[in-house]
């Protein structure tokens, strides 16, 4: 059942569970109080170091597909930015550590304010405006990549979310996909016109006491086929403990997607993947055609992650229509985190 969004995502401390109808304008995190398993409050510390924050933007198309990612997980910040052309098969990535997250500032809501992250010869900015609802993406990258993107949302239905994590925790996710992108892309002197190239997007906030150690398979596209505009978002491994993320949307319409298993090869990730869930409604293929990977181990902290990106072949069924798919652009990701 999807409950009216909240004023608020935290009240007297304690978390909304369930699956909201809107994005939420107030999460209020701060006013959260961790415990720990044996019901004891947890100490100043913990609080601050168990709040984590992700924010992803990506677009896709026919001829090339890009992302970006700010991460604050408080011992340290993580920022990435890929450009991949499908055409030619040209790569350019680029990855950028801070500790404890200096020089980057994230949006606490998915509706209005910006994230933040800078570095000499550096500057990411992901929007968000409330009205008209829109996300926005600028970077510079010295004199190599600008991008200036924006991904109006009127009229559509994003999937909005609270789910518990662990013991004592919550985690709020706010995505969407399968939305127009407007503005340019500049790599090394070539300019491309986002919209003129057909290229669409997906965004992905996240945010809350996660857990300690976990995983994640995810798969999202974005683009037309038969007729309707579509978008997808799967995910296994997290925010299933009585609702799921998992969800695509026909013509800016969300419809829930029950649970999803991804079968891969986790040697050799480049392999095709098969991304179906256990109500018949997403029955896909995934050929990979690269690869962006961050990996670090220190420890107490660890993460190795892998987004692939490439084209999603198959059949989507939607209210007893059949969609097929052909070459539809998308990611798959495998994750494991420790922080």
């Amino acid at each position: 059942m999807t409950l009216l969004a909240p004023t608020a995502l935290i009240v007297n401390g304690t978390p909304r569970f369930g699956q909201f109808s809107d994005s939420l304008r107030d999460i209020r995190h701060r006013d959260f109080r961790l415990h720990t398993p044996f019901n004891k409050p947890a100490g100043r510390f913990a609080n601050w170091m168990g709040f984590k924050q992700f924010q992803y933007f990506g677009g896709m198309s026919g001829k090339l597909i890009f992302g970006c990612a700010l991460a604050h997980l408080r011992h340290v910040g993580v920022a990435f930015v890929y450009v991949h052309d499908l055409e030619t098969g040209a790569l350019f990535s680029r990855s950028y550590r801070s500790p404890l997250g200096l020089g980057m500032s994230l949006c606490d809501n998915p509706v209005s304010g910006e994230s933040r992250f800078r570095l000499p010869g550096v500057d990411i900015r992901m929007g968000y405006q409330a009205s008209p609802r829109e996300k926005t993406l600028s970077i510079k990258l010295g004199t190599q990549l600008t991008i200036d993107a924006r991904m109006p949302e009127t009229g559509f239905e994003p999937m909005s979310l609270c789910t518990r994590a662990a013991y004592s925790g919550w985690v709020y996710a706010n995505k969407t996909a399968g939305l127009d992108l407007q503005g340019t892309l500049s790599l090394e002197g070539l300019s491309v016109d986002l919209a003129g190239i057909g290229a669409m997007g997906h965004h992905d906030f996240s945010c809350g006491f996660m857990r300690r150690e976990t995983f994640w398979n995810w798969a999202c596209f974005s683009g037309v086929s038969g007729g309707h505009r579509l978008g997808l978002n799967l995910s296994c491994g997290v925010n299933e403990t009585s609702f799921t993320e998992n969800c695509l949307w026909l013509d800016g319409k969300l419809v829930k997607v029950n649970l999803t298993r991804f079968d891969f090869n986790q040697n050799e990730l480049m392999q095709p993947w098969r991304v179906h869930s256990d109500d018949g409604q997403v029955d896909l293929v995934f050929t990979a055609v690269g690869l962006h990977r961050e990996q670090m181990n220190f420890g107490l902290v660890a993460s190795n992650f892998k987004q692939l990106f490439g084209r999603f072949d198959g059949q989507l069924r939607v209210d007893g229509k059949i969609i097929t798919l052909k070459a539809l652009p998308g990611f798959v990701e495998d994750q494991y985190a420790k922080w």
